[in-house]
C-alpha cells in the first residue's frame, strides 16, 4: 500500500500513541482528502444484520488540516462505516484499539451519481500483517487474483467450484498461524458465502454452516451468509403442500402462533431458534411486499416482539417496529434540519400550524422532476391551506442552485439534503423520491401520501372543500 507523503506526521502520531489510550476503547483518527475539509463525518454501525439499521456513533467536522477524531465504545470486534457527503467505506473495529484512517476524495473512476451513496476504500495505517483489516485486505487480494486473468473465459459451476476449493486449502495453509477468532470466522462464511452463490447443494452448506452451530448474530459475514442461504425461504415454503395455510395465518388471521405451528411442518428446520428467525426474516420481506397487508403483517410481527424470549429477535423484530410506528399515519412527524438556498438551516417544524405537503426529489431522476411540475398547480390552488415543502436529494449544492434557478415557477419552500441535513434520514428515503401529508399539528396524515400524479389533489379537495351554510328552516 503507497504511503502518502502528506500522512506522515500524522502516521506518526499514531504508532507513537500510548497504551493508556485503551481506556477511550476505540479511537479512530483520520486525515480526509482536502475536498473534505469543513464537512461533517459520521461513524455509524448496524444495530443488527438483518433489517441492516444504521445507528449513528459519533461524529465530527473535518478540521482545515483534514483531520478528523470519532470514537466508539464496543465489548466485540465488528465493522463499522464512515461517511462523508455520499461517500462511504467500511473498516473493521475491535476494542483497545486506536486507528490511523485516510479518507479518499472523489475521482474520475468513481461513480458518483447524485442523491446515492458510493463506496470507497478506506485505508487504515500503521498496522502489521496480522491486524484485522490487513488480513482481509490481504484475503481479498488473494481471492481477486483468481479471476484477475479469466475475465473472459467461460468457467462452469464444476470449474468454479474446482478452483474455490482449492483456494480454500491454500488460504488454510497461509493464515494458518492467524489467532484472530473474527478473522477465522471472516474466512469460513466468506467461503461459505462463495458457495452459496455458485448455487452449491443447499443441503450440503446449510449441515455444514448453520446446523448444530450457534447463531452469529454479531458477526457480519456469518449473517450475510445467513441470509443469502435463506432468501426468500419462508415464501418458498408457504407456496408448498405443507405451507399452503402461512398466508391464511398472517392475511386472514394475524396470528403469529398460528403461523409458528405452519411452519413446524418443515422437517428440514429442527433447531427452533433458526425456525423463529426465518420466520422474522418472512415477516419484514413480508411487510415490505405489495401482497400482503401491511397493518396483519405488522400486527404478526408485534406478537413476535412480545412473545419471543431470544434477546437477538426481539432487538430485529423492534428495530422494524421502531421504523415502521414512526412513519406510521397519526404518529408524529420528524423534525429534521435542511439547508436553504444560502445555505441556512430551515427545520420543518418552522411550518407547524399549517398542513404540510412534504416530498424529496432529484434532479437524477425523471419521474420526480415530473411530480415537482404537477406540484406548481396545486400550489396554485391550495397554497393559503398547505405548505409545500420539497427536499432536493442531489449531493451538489451546485445542481441544487442550479435548478432553483432554472424552474422559477416553483416557488415554494425547496431545500437541499447537505451535509448537515437530516431529512433523508428521518423519513427513511431509499431512492430519489417520497411523499408525506402533515397535518396542522405535526402528525402524519398519510404515509406514504399519495403523489400528485396519484391523485392527492382529490384528497386536499375532501379536506378543505367549503361548506355551505345550510339555509332550510329547521335544519342546522
Amino acid at each position: 500500500m503507497v504511503l502518502y507523503n502528506h500522512m506522515r506526521v500524522f502516521l506518526f502520531l499514531i504508532l507513537t500513541i500510548s497504551i493508556n489510550s485503551r481506556a477511550q476503547n476505540i479511537t479512530i483518527k483520520g486525515k480526509a482528502d482536502a475536498s473534505h475539509i469543513g464537512k461533517e463525518v459520521v461513524l455509524s454501525d448496524f444495530s443488527d444484520y438483518v433489517t441492516y439499521t444504521r445507528t449513528k456513533e459519533s461524529a465530527d467536522t473535518v478540521d482545515a488540516n483534514g483531520y478528523f477524531e470519532l470514537k466508539l465504545q464496543s465489548t466485540i470486534t465488528k465493522p463499522i462505516l464512515i461517511n462523508i457527503d455520499n461517500l462511504i467505506g467500511k473498516i473493521y473495529v475491535q476494542p483497545n484499539f486506536v486507528y490511523g484512517i485516510y479518507f479518499p476524495g472523489k475521482d474520475s473512476l468513481t461513480n458518483n451519481q447524485e442523491g446515492t451513496e458510493t463506496t470507497v476504500n478506506i485505508s487504515v495505517y500503521g498496522k502489521d500483517s496480522t491486524e484485522l483489516n490487513a488480513l482481509i485486505v490481504d484475503f481479498n487480494t488473494q481471492y481477486n487474483q483468481l479471476f484477475a486473468n479469466k475475465k473472459d473465459a467461460y468457467l462452469s459451476p464444476a470449474k468454479l467450484n474446482a478452483i474455490l476449493d482449492t483456494f480454500l486449502v491454500t488460504s488454510k495453509k497461509r493464515y494458518a498461524h492467524i489467532k484472530n477468532p473474527y478473522f477465522k470466522n471472516y474466512l469460513e462464511y466468506s467461503f461459505a458465502d462463495f458457495f452459496s452463490n455458485i448455487s452449491r447443494s443447499k443441503t450440503i452448506l446449510y449441515n455444514q454452516y448453520i446446523d448444530k452451530k450457534p447463531i452469529l448474530y454479531s458477526n457480519y459475514e456469518y449473517m450475510q451468509f445467513f441470509n443469502t442461504h435463506f432468501k426468500g425461504y419462508l415464501k418458498a415454503y408457504a407456496s408448498t403442500k405443507n405451507g399452503g395455510n402461512i398466508y391464511n395465518s398472517i392475511s386472514a388471521f394475524a396470528d403469529y402462533n398460528d403461523l409458528k405451528n405452519q411452519f413446524r411442518s418443515d422437517k428440514s428446520i429442527t433447531n427452533d431458534t433458526v425456525r423463529e428467525l426465518l420466520i422474522l426474516k418472512g415477516l419484514i420481506d413480508f411487510y415490505y411486499s405489495s401482497d400482503f397487508d401491511k397493518k396483519q403483517v405488522q400486527s404478526v410481527i408485534e406478537q413476535l416482539y412480545r412473545e419471543t424470549r431470544i434477546e437477538e429477535h426481539k432487538k430485529i423484530a423492534g428495530n422494524l417496529l421502531q421504523s415502521v410506528y414512526k412513519l406510521q399515519p397519526g404518529a408524529p412527524a420528524p423534525d429534521f434540519i435542511a439547508n436553504d438556498k444560502t445555505g441556512a438551516n430551515v427545520y420543518l417544524s418552522n411550518y407547524k400550524g399549517k398542513y404540510i405537503y412534504l416530498n424529496f426529489f432529484s434532479t437524477e431522476s425523471d419521474n420526480s422532476m415530473k411530480e415537482m411540475q404537477k406540484i406548481i398547480d396545486l400550489k396554485k390552488k391550495f397554497s393559503d391551506k398547505v405548505t409545500f415543502v420539497s427536499v432536493c436529494l442531489d449531493d451538489s449544492t451546485k445542481a441544487y442552485k442550479a435548478y432553483l434557478k432554472a424552474n422559477p415557477k416553483q416557488d415554494w419552500v425547496i431545500l437541499h439534503q447537505s451535509q448537515n441535513s437530516t431529512a433523508k434520514q428521518a423519513y427513511n428515503i431509499k431512492n430519489f423520491s417520497g411523499f408525506f401529508f402533515i397535518n396542522n399539528l405535526m402528525q402524519l396524515a398519510q404515509s406514504p401520501a399519495l403523489m400528485p400524479s396519484e391523485g392527492i389533489e382529490y384528497k386536499f379537495n375532501a379536506l378543505f372543500r367549503t361548506r355551505k351554510k345550510n339555509t332550510i328552516i329547521g335544519i342546522r
